[in-house]
């Protein structure tokens, strides 16, 4: 992730800060015309709906098994007041709430590695060493489904199984792929200046390591915490009778001191809440700016647009609150699996059709629609082949690198299309990195 934040400092900020583009799709529509970013922003409020539902389904059914209340209740208690000062306080409550509950988070996942230390004989020393006796701090292994077991990782290349190598391209092209939603962008076009929001993106890159590594900690810590202090229905949640996603309601239930229990219940719904707003925000403004301003009413007032930002807003948080109730009265698995295969095929190409208007003066349309076409079908292809006698002939992929195969199908269907297709010749200043003003950013 380090690399790609230099990658974003240095590379994607220039197509952001020069006061022209207030989107990552408004810059498609310069690129490659207005069909592209529609298509693109309209699959990015479909998959940001799917993704706070999700969230929000998630984080009601913790405060569910904590404090027992009905989960339409718990849905309301935390997507309700997150759509409200969100709705109501637009990207300024996101801003400086995002603060707060960052710290909150932090506060709840340090309570649980600390009360976990407290309550075991020999502290956190002693939960480590179980931990690496059993390959859980290792870099180098990982959970083979079928035995149970941590195993050790390959270490060349392969697109049937994990390796090492193939984790770190995969993570690469995940993160190099969130540098490109406007939930990112907006943030950057946000900063007071090109050197703010470069400085944010440092602090990142610096930070997101040990953050998201003190997280996986507290997992690991409560399974080498109940690795000495054997539960039975902890056993059930760990071998699959029970969801694992139990483990750490029930930690807080039963260890867990009543007031400092009610801190970690807030940092998780702060993550939530982190989550949710800025996903609302950043959908209302996609809705705005790249598909309501240019495609059904032009050249209204800033208030008339900020108006309507305002009610795209409440239609996502609705949108919200309707999907995490759908995922709770339907079958789970089945919900997860279509969103995961409505963002492969819709927007698995997506990345590479940024990457293919950054780094080349080729192509418009004509060349990226081919690209997407060839993305769809090929995800199909390779989801139709991991089911059982779907089709005749099978691809040797795993579905992990859906995304990754994907992107590259895409990248190089869009460049062999711009050879047939040739561009109309239009001015492509500040749209490719061959092309860049050297006049200071703003």
């Amino acid at each position: 992730f380090p690399f790609v934040a230099l990658f974003s400092a240095r590379v994607l900020i220039p197509f952001f800060r020069r006061g022209t583009i207030t989107s990552a799709y408004g810059y498609l529509n310069a690129r490659f015309g207005r069909s592209v970013s529609y298509y693109a922003a309209a699959v990015f409020l479909l998959i940001q709906v799917v993704r706070i539902s999700s969230i929000l389904f998630l984080i009601s059914l913790i405060v569910q098994s904590v404090t027992g209340l009905p989960f339409f209740a718990c849905l309301l208690l935390a997507g309700g007041i997150t759509a409200l000062y969100t709705v109501g306080g637009g990207f300024d409550a996101v801003i400086w709430t995002d603060v707060l509950q960052t710290l909150t988070l932090v506060t709840g996942a340090g309570i649980l590695i600390g009360v976990a230390a407290f309550r075991t004989a020999g502290g956190l020393g002693q939960l480590l060493e179980v931990a690496w006796e059993h390959g859980k701090l290792s870099f180098l292994r990982d959970l083979n489904p079928d035995t149970g077991l941590l195993e050790p990782l390959a270490g060349g290349w392969s697109l049937e199984h994990k390796t090492f190598l193939m984790l770190l391209i995969v993570g690469i092209v995940q993160f190099m792929n969130a540098q490109f939603h406007q939930t990112t962008v907006q943030r950057w076009c946000s900063a007071k200046s090109a050197k703010e929001s470069r400085r944010a993106i440092a602090v990142l890159g610096i930070s997101a390591i040990p953050v998201w590594a003190g997280f996986m900690l507290v997992g690991t810590v409560l399974w080498a915490f109940f690795r000495l202090h054997p539960d039975p229905r902890v056993t059930e949640m760990l071998t699959g009778v029970r969801k694992a996603e139990e483990i750490v309601p029930y930690f807080l239930t039963r260890f867990v001191p009543a007031g400092w229990a009610g801190l970690v219940i807030a940092g998780a719904m702060a993550a939530a809440m982190s989550s949710l707003s800025s996903s609302i925000n950043a959908a209302g403004m996609v809705w705005v700016r790249d598909i309501y301003a240019p495609g059904i009413a032009r050249h209204k007032s800033d208030k008339h647009y900020l108006v309507v930002g305002f009610m795209a807003s409440a239609a996502v948080s609705l949108l919200m609150l309707g999907g995490a109730w759908l995922f709770y009265s339907s079958s789970i698995k089945t919900l997860n699996e279509i969103s995961i295969l409505l963002a492969n095929i819709c927007g698995g190409g997506m990345l590479a059709v940024f990457l293919f208007g950054i780094f080349t003066r080729r192509g418009d349309s004509r060349a990226v629609w081919p690209a997407l076409i060839a993305n769809g079908v090929f995800v199909v292809w390779l989801v139709l082949s991991h089911r059982e006698q779907a089709i005749p002939y099978s691809l040797p992929v795993s579905l992990y690198y859906s995304a990754l195969i994907g992107n590259a199908v895409t990248f190089v269907v869009a460049l062999l299309a711009s050879l047939i297709f040739a561009a109309e010749k239009r001015d492509l200043t500040n749209l490719t990195v061959w092309d860049q003003e050297s006049t200071p950013l703003v």
